[in-house]
């Protein structure tokens, strides 16, 4: 039985899609305690298995899911992102009054600002906390909270998986690429915007990016 082709048997493609990868994964939360886990709402589920493993290793005793529904989602999550996330981690066996559901954020910036008046809200003290998303948008996740909930400390985390294995359990290679190349223009021009805290890209990163623009990866660049 033949294999499927994949972008990645072209060494250039796999370089550069390499070199995001382990630009945007940071995993600093990965064993480091926090006072909530915010798992951020998105097409993949593994943030709701991520989160749920890491609140039973005792990282957080409260967990948050945050998100409404996007394009790309509706179909998938009908009743909105983060409800189906704490659907999952309940099965997971995360009690349910550990978890509070935040619904009506559509983007990252809302994602916190939303979570932070939440917690506020249901009196909770907050000075850390870990950001669980999908493992190439904690960079982006981190820079956000730094510039729109600057006074706690944070750390992030997704689903410990490598790159062709993520991949796969998405099932659509020139998404999670092009996801990959978006996010990578995003750090910058939110950055120019307001909307995060400026991080630095190497020239390696850039050259990464650059080449994939090139060979077509360009669904999720913002105009402009």
């Amino acid at each position: 039985m033949s294999r499927t082709s994949s972008a990645l048997d072209d060494p250039e493609i796999a370089h550069a899609v390499e070199t995001l990868w382990n630009y945007h994964r940071l995993d600093t939360g990965t064993d480091t305690r926090s006072d909530v886990g915010i798992g951020l709402g998105s097409h993949d589920v593994s943030v709701a298995t991520t989160t749920a493993e890491l609140y039973h290793r005792g990282l957080f005793p409260l967990i948050v899911f945050t998100g409404a529904n996007a394009p790309t989602t509706v179909d998938r999550f009908p009743r909105g992102e983060a409800v189906h996330y704490r659907e999952h981690a309940i099965e997971l066996g995360v009690p349910a009054d550990a978890i509070l559901v935040e619904g009506r954020a559509t983007n990252t910036g809302e994602n916190i600002t939303r979570t932070r008046e939440l917690l506020a809200a249901t009196g909770h003290q907050v000075h850390a906390v870990t950001f669980i998303s999908r493992p190439y948008q904690q960079r982006r996740a981190r820079a956000t909270c730094r510039k729109l909930w600057p006074e706690v400390e944070v750390v992030t985390a997704g689903a410990p998986m490598e790159l062709r294995d993520y991949i796969a359990s998405i099932g659509d290679e020139h998404r999670v690429i092009s996801m990959l190349v978006g996010d990578t223009q995003r750090i910058e021009v939110y950055a120019e915007r307001g909307f995060s805290a400026p991080e630095q890209i190497p020239a390696e990163t850039r050259d990464a990016m650059a080449l994939l623009i090139a060979r077509g990866y360009t669904d999720r660049l913002l105009a402009g």
